[in-house]
C-alpha cells in the first residue's frame, strides 16, 4: 500500500502561448505524461511529480512546443512544495452542467440542481476529472446515451473518479473497478467516492501499462479510458488481447490523430459506433467486430 502520508513535490510548469494554443498544447503535453494543467488567458499551468522531471524531459518538452507552434515558448519550471490544492480549486471550481441530465459541482458549494439532474460532488485536489476538460465532459456525455446497468465496467486513469462515480449514478449495478498509476490520484478518487455515496468502486494505484496484466484480470463489458493518444497505443492491443470482448470508450484523442485512431480500431478488429467532438478533442465509443 502506498504511504500517502509522504511529502508531494511537484514541478510547476509555465508556458507562454495565445489563447487558442492551449488545447492543442495539453493534448502535446500529455503524450509526455504530463496529466494536471490549469488554463489562464494567455498562459498555461502543468504540474507533474518533481521527481519525473529531468533535463531530458525539459528538452522533450521544448522540443514538442518548437515543432508544434514553430518558435520555442517561453518556458519556466519550478519545484514548489505541498500545500493546500483544495482550498485553491475551491476558489475558483464553478459548477459544469454537462448536460441538461448531468452537472459537476464542488463539494459544499450551494447549487440548484434541475429536477432529475444528475449531481456529482467533486473535491478535485490535482487530480484530472473536474468536468472543466472537453475530454472528461465527452466521456459523460457519452455515458450518459449508454445503457450501464447490467455492464462490469474498468476505469482506466481514474483521476478523480467521476466516470466511476457517474457510472453509479446512472444506474450501474455491478462492482467497479477504477486504476490510476498516481496515489493523489487514487485518494482523491476514493475520498470522491465516499462523499458521493457511490458504493461498490473498488480504487487501486496501478499503471494502465505496467500492471495491465493484473487490471486485466477478468472480463469487462466495457472499458472507459480517457488517457493519451500514446497510451492508447500502447494498451489497446493488449486489451483486445486479453479482453477481446469488451467495449471500449476512449477519449483524451485530439481531432488531428482522429486517422491515426480509426486506422488503429480497423486494425485490431473492432468498429467505431459513435464519435462525438468538443473543440480540439474526441471521444469515440468502440466495440469488437463479432
Amino acid at each position: 500500500m502506498t504511504d500517502t502520508s509522504k511529502p508531494h513535490g511537484f514541478i510547476e510548469l509555465s508556458i507562454d502561448l495565445a489563447p487558442e494554443q492551449i488545447e492543442p498544447c495539453i493534448g502535446l503535453l500529455s503524450s509526455e505524461g504530463i496529466e494536471y494543467f490549469q488554463e489562464e488567458e494567455n498562459r498555461l499551468l502543468c504540474y507533474l511529480p518533481g521527481d519525473q522531471w529531468s533535463e531530458a524531459k525539459e528538452q522533450a518538452v521544448l522540443m514538442l512546443l518548437e515543432k508544434a507552434f514553430g518558435k520555442a515558448q517561453l518556458l519556466s519550471a519550478r519545484h514548489i512544495a505541498d500545500r493546500n490544492w483544495n482550498a485553491e480549486w475551491e476558489a475558483n471550481l464553478q459548477p459544469v452542467e454537462i448536460s441538461d441530465r448531468i452537472v459537476i459541482v464542488q463539494k459544499n458549494k450551494n447549487f440548484e440542481s434541475k429536477p432529475g439532474q444528475i449531481v456529482i460532488e467533486i473535491n478535485p485536489k490535482m487530480s484530472f476529472g473536474t468536468g472543466y476538460h472537453a475530454t472528461t465532459r465527452l466521456m459523460l456525455r457519452q455515458m450518459e446515451e449508454m445503457d450501464l446497468a447490467d455492464a462490469t465496467i474498468l476505469d482506466i486513469g481514474t483521476g478523480t473518479g467521476v466516470l466511476a462515480i457517474a457510472a453509479r449514478k446512472l444506474g450501474n449495478r455491478h462492482p467497479i473497478l477504477a486504476v490510476d498509476n498516481n496515489d493523489w490520484a487514487a485518494e482523491n478518487a476514493r475520498e470522491n467516492i465516499t462523499e458521493n455515496h457511490t458504493d461498490n468502486i473498488r480504487v487501486e494505484m496501478l499503471d494502465a501499462e505496467d500492471d495491465l496484466a493484473e487490471i486485466l484480470d477478468k472480463q469487462y463489458d466495457l472499458i472507459l479510458a480517457n488517457i493519451n493518444r500514446n497510451v492508447i497505443d500502447r494498451i489497446l492491443p493488449a486489451i483486445k488481447n486479453r479482453t477481446p470482448t469488451s467495449r471500449i470508450l476512449i477519449s483524451g484523442i485530439m481531432i488531428y490523430d482522429e486517422s491515426w485512431l480509426k486506422k488503429l480500431i480497423k486494425t485490431l478488429g473492432y468498429t467505431s459506433t459513435r464519435t462525438i467532438y468538443e473543440d480540439e478533442w474526441l471521444s469515440t465509443f468502440v466495440e469488437p467486430i463479432s
